[in-house]
């Protein structure tokens, strides 16, 4: 496996601080995870305004980067 260290601080594993290269099928399913996202947030928006849609869009995000997290992992 292909790794390349942003620290050397040995305690960084626990922020993943070190990274490996993606396979194609990997950088397939991000692309397929931040394209679904962007056409729900595209729907999202088109909605108006409000306190709830900015939690929704936010939450949004976050499911995003943790779906990212797991295809990374």
């Amino acid at each position: 496996m292909e790794t390349a260290n942003s620290t050397n601080d040995s305690n960084a594993d626990v922020m993943r601080m070190q990274y490996r290269t993606l396979t194609a099928d990997e950088q397939a399913q991000i692309v397929a995870v931040k394209g679904n996202a962007a056409s729900l947030l595209g729907f999202l928006v088109t909605l108006g305004n409000s306190r709830e849609l900015s939690l929704a869009k936010t939450k949004l995000e976050e499911s995003v980067m943790w779906a990212v997290k797991h295809i990374t992992g």
